[in-house]
């Protein structure tokens, strides 16, 4: 499993791209994706909707659980990835593309992210 250089993570195992114009977009990692199962819906933050870092704001359901999404940064929601609320499966097939969940304005974004190699070093073991 190969976690993307260009992107930060989170102990809840979202990532996060950098910011484009104070836009970034979410999603969740591979290993999260594979620890879930088969994604099959996705409940999604609404689009200007505020978010805070660490806090829940949506959920995935799989076909082994319902798992809370967290926000890995505050801030307003721009865009919410409509593709996978149609077919949540995108979650597990291309986690890091046609997967994302949503687009968010940075508001603050925390210290606590990690780099792909520390991310890599978190979920080993």
């Amino acid at each position: 499993m190969s976690n993307p250089q260009q992107l930060r993570y989170s102990k809840e195992h979202e990532w996060l791209s950098v910011a484009e114009d104070g836009v970034s977009t979410v999603g969740i990692t591979e290993f999260a994706a594979n620890a879930l199962g088969d994604v099959v819906y996705a409940q999604l933050p609404e689009v200007g909707s505020q978010v805070t870092a660490g806090e829940t704001c949506g959920e995935l359901e799989s076909t082994k659980s319902v798992s809370d999404l967290y926000s890995p940064v505050s801030g307003e929601i721009t865009e919410v990835n409509e593709d996978v609320v149609n077919d949540p499966s995108l979650v597990n097939s291309a986690p890091f593309e046609g997967g994302w969940l949503f687009k968010v304005r940075i508001a603050e974004e925390p210290a606590d992210l990690f780099s792909a190699d520390e991310y890599a070093a978190h979920t080993a073991g």
